[in-house]
């Protein structure tokens, strides 16, 4: 179970990675990137960011791309936060394929 610094900071880490993706897939038409959850370590050292991206089928190749820029990723973060948090912690990110589940499910109810 998390605590409420634990939440606050994942709040807030989420707020700015959201940001910081939208900033960059307006470049990218037809493709948008949303952070529907991020969890950190109780030490604040990892922060596991899951993301949502429509469409899906583009989904593998776009967290290839993240996670090949996490470095630039995590430096634009701490240009965000630096006020906030003292140290930035490690980014993950993973794909958020919850839609896709929860749509599989109706597919298979309404058979």
């Amino acid at each position: 179970m998390q605590e409420t610094r634990q939440n606050r900071i994942a709040r807030l880490l989420q707020k700015e990675l959201s940001l910081i993706f939208q900033s960059q897939t307006r470049m990218m038409r037809g493709v948008m990137v949303s952070v529907t959850k991020c969890r950190i370590s109780p030490d604040l050292s990892i922060c596991t960011a899951y993301l949502s991206i429509f469409p899906s089928d583009k989904g593998e190749e776009i967290v290839k791309n993240v996670n090949a820029n996490v470095k630039t990723i995590r430096y634009e973060l701490g240009t965000r936060v630096r006020n906030q948090l003292r140290i930035i912690p490690e980014l993950r990110f993973f794909i958020d394929d919850s839609l896709d589940y929860i749509e599989h499910i109706d597919e298979l109810l309404k058979k």
